[in-house]
């Protein structure tokens, strides 16, 4: 995720093939309590001299530096790396959108590139690219060795080239090579539909800087339509990105109190978001959907309407990556990403490594041609010469009959989502009745 504490550092989370981010320079100083290990740095001193003179082949004093601090920064955790300035300048121009990728978020895992999510309406999505794929290798050349950055900026390229991705999934025999041309990669954060009368739909892809602001107005195109009786927010995939988004998010439905917290070991690292007053569904029923491709901020929006009691969570475990980075530019040009905080839901739970557990376990169905034959149902509306209903029969509810019906077997977690919403509201109005 990332944050604007102060313009020296870049947070975020993850490598992301397509978000905008923003980067700034900062300067690293001892405290005066630090002690330098001056033994363990004349021990790397004659290393480094021993494979000066002794090693089979001549190496570049560069490059065995540089090779050093990857090795230091990737000893941490999966998420901390070494950015040379080729490598930062690169991250820069992809900031901008303007470059070929696959659109999907990234990270290490045992020494391979693992999907924590493809994102939607992508090349990498559209191939059938899942969260929790491992990627062994890129084309012909393996993974195992490479840094996450050499990794992605292979996946990186010009706009209509392809290549060609070995995947280990679970519960498949064996390896599948996907075939992916990247193309330029312009996310767009928030889409709105409604599911049905009265029920909304909200899907964001990613967590930018406009995403608060092009959620409010998604609601407010939705309200448009009809008053919302209730709304699905999916975060499924959604693999996080600005922290802001996710607190103005998380704001948009919670009236009061603590959205999230971050903790670290210098100051700039440890703050507190508060909600403001206003709901912008005035208390509607709200559903959130996860799944194992939802990290960082989609896990800070879910804990703070978990811990409100704003809304139900549904779906299936969140990746669970509860930590901050900072991207720090050096002196000469190039750059560290180092994790500097944890963040924490408003009731102290830290999801590292564990996710947000959902209120209602539901994992996606997926049903066999022998088991959509079989779940097939007549009533007396199917048979043919029927009489008609005195009442009259809309075509609007069988339109609508005919889209939940396509609902049920296209989206399974959704179509139970809005069955969800529909007995939320039915609650309420009991209640108020």
């Amino acid at each position: 995720m990332l944050k604007n504490l102060r313009t020296s550092t870049l947070f975020l989370s993850g490598t992301l093939l397509g978000l905008s981010l923003a980067v700034g320079h900062s300067v690293y100083a001892l405290k005066d309590n630090d002690q330098i290990p001056f033994e363990d740095l004349q021990a790397f001193t004659e290393v480094f001299s021993r494979v000066k003179s002794d090693y089979v082949e001549s190496v570049d004093d560069k490059k065995l530096i540089e090779d050093a601090i990857r090795g230091m920064l990737n000893g941490l955790d999966p998420h901390s790396s070494f950015l040379n300035t080729t490598e930062f300048s690169d991250l820069k121009i992809g900031t901008t959108g303007q470059f070929g990728g696959l659109g999907i978020e990234v990270g290490m895992e045992n020494g391979f590139v693992k999907v924590i999510s493809p994102i939607d309406d992508t090349p990498a999505s559209r191939a059938g690219v899942q969260a929790s794929d491992i990627i062994i290798k890129l084309d012909e050349k393996s993974v195992k060795g490479m840094t996450l950055n050499e990794a992605v900026k292979m996946m990186r390229g010009k706009p209509n080239t392809s290549i060609n991705l070995t995947i280990v999934r679970e519960g498949e025999p064996k390896p599948l090579v996907i075939k992916i041309t990247r193309e330029i990669i312009r996310v767009k954060s928030v889409k709105n539909r409604m599911l049905e009368p009265g029920y909304g739909y909200v899907r964001i892809t990613n967590f930018q800087s406009r995403t608060t602001t092009d959620l409010l107005k998604a609601i407010s195109d939705l309200q448009k339509e009809e008053r919302l009786k209730g709304m699905v927010l999916d975060l499924r995939n959604n693999p996080g990105g600005v922290l802001n988004g996710a607190v103005g998010v998380s704001d948009a439905f919670i009236n009061d109190g603590l959205i999230v917290y971050t903790e670290g070991r210098i100051d700039d690292s440890s703050h507190r978001y508060q909600a403001t007053p206003g709901d912008s569904l005035n208390g509607a029923p709200l559903v959130v959907l996860l799944n194992g491709g939802s990290a960082s901020a989609s896990e800070i929006v879910a804990g703070a309407i978990q811990d409100h009691k704003r809304g139900i969570i549904m779906g299936t475990k969140s990746f669970g990556k509860g930590s901050v980075q900072t991207i720090q530019e050096l002196r000469n040009g190039s750059a560290v990403k180092l994790t500097t905080a944890r963040y924490f839901t408003p009731n102290g739970r830290s999801i590292q490594a564990k996710g947000i557990e959902p209120d209602i376990v539901l994992s996606t169905l997926k049903l066999s041609a022998n088991d959509e034959k079989a779940d097939e149902s007549y009533s007396e509306s199917d048979l043919e010469g029927r009489l008609s209903n005195p009442n009259g029969e809309s075509e609007d509810s069988e339109k609508a009959k005919s889209e939940t019906e396509s609902l049920a077997q296209s989206d399974f977690q959704l179509y139970e989502a809005l069955n969800l919403l529909k007995g939320l509201t039915m609650l309420s109005e009991l209640n108020q009745s």
